[in-house]
């Protein structure tokens, strides 16, 4: 099977090359912008280019677009809002046009997205059948990039939509960011500590991409998060204890809204997201709970 994946040297494309790289039937190539660096990251065993055309196109089986500038490690001036944007749409508009072009088309096209698609919604369950977005710019980035992938849709080629939750690992992302004071003991809640996170474990994230490839009967939108969603108040006070910490503190509203501005509304709001497409297609995770997910991470 042949694999081509963009942004496969962040936190999710990383691992997920190296899961893929254990089936001897599967050949990766690596779109990227810095073949050292991705040699670095991903070993040798990888196809690198540097550029999209028909032909390399026409020869995938399936196309995984993982690609994007992160959306929570810069202020969301108006020059970061336009690249978190641009990163995402104009790599998927090329990506949508030469899968349309090719005569040889993949049969999976598998593209990201985020559970901030719904924007914020406090406690309301909420799975892939839920459309009463709340507008905010989450949400503007996500719907666009979803119906810019939607275009690729033919009887040819599927197309799967990832709504990545607050993805857990030991290598970066949300945990990297919140290690440090934790173990100084100086972690707790943020505001009221009352909205919800929706997360994953990155071996599950990776499993259930790789399960998504292998079931050829599931397209469109699918909840990438496990099937807990806790509250933040509950998440610091579960990973506090993990780390034998204690749990003191609270972050204020308005210290983040003066730090973080708009962005702040990504740890200030939240949606209680359920893994629906997953679990009723027969995905079992290997981390459901959180205490075990952060326990794996922390400790092994």
């Amino acid at each position: 099977m042949q694999i081509l994946i963009t942004g496969a040297t962040g936190l999710i494309g990383k691992a997920l090359v190296h899961l893929l790289l254990t089936d001897q039937n599967v050949e990766i190539t690596v779109l990227t912008r810095s073949p050292e660096k991705a040699v670095r990251v991903l070993g040798p065993n990888v196809t690198l280019v540097t550029r999209l055309h028909q032909q390399l196109i026409d020869q995938q089986h399936v196309v995984i677009n993982l690609a994007g500038e992160p959306i929570a490690d810069k202020r969301w001036t108006d020059g970061q809002k336009e690249k978190i944007c641009q990163s995402r749409w104009h790599l998927t508009e090329k990506l949508v046009e030469l899968i349309n072009e090719s005569p040889t088309p993949p049969q999976t096209f598998i593209s990201g997205s985020a559970i901030g698609i719904y924007g914020r919604q406090q406690q309301l369950n909420i799975d892939e059948g839920f459309t009463a977005f709340h507008q905010e710019f989450s949400h503007h980035v996500c719907q666009r990039w979803e119906k810019i992938a939607l275009g690729a849709k033919s009887n040819a080629t599927r197309v799967v939509l990832l709504r990545t939750g607050i993805v857990l690992s030991k290598d970066g992302g949300a945990l990297a960011k919140m290690m440090l004071p934790f173990k100084l003991g100086l972690g707790g809640k943020i505001a009221s500590g009352y909205q919800y996170m929706s997360w994953i474990h990155i071996d599950d994230m990776i499993n259930a991409i790789n399960f998504l490839i292998q079931d050829d009967t599931i397209e469109g939108p699918v909840n990438m998060t496990a099937p807990s969603p806790v509250t933040n108040k509950f998440f610091s006070e579960t990973f506090a204890a993990v780390l034998s910490r204690p749990c003191l503190f609270t972050t204020p509203a308005f210290v983040l809204k003066i730090a973080l501005g708009e962005l702040s509304e990504l740890l200030l709001y939240g949606q209680h997201v359920m893994p629906k497409v997953l679990q009723s297609n027969g995905y079992t995770f290997k981390y459901p709970d959180l205490k075990l997910a952060l326990i794996n991470l922390l400790h092994d």
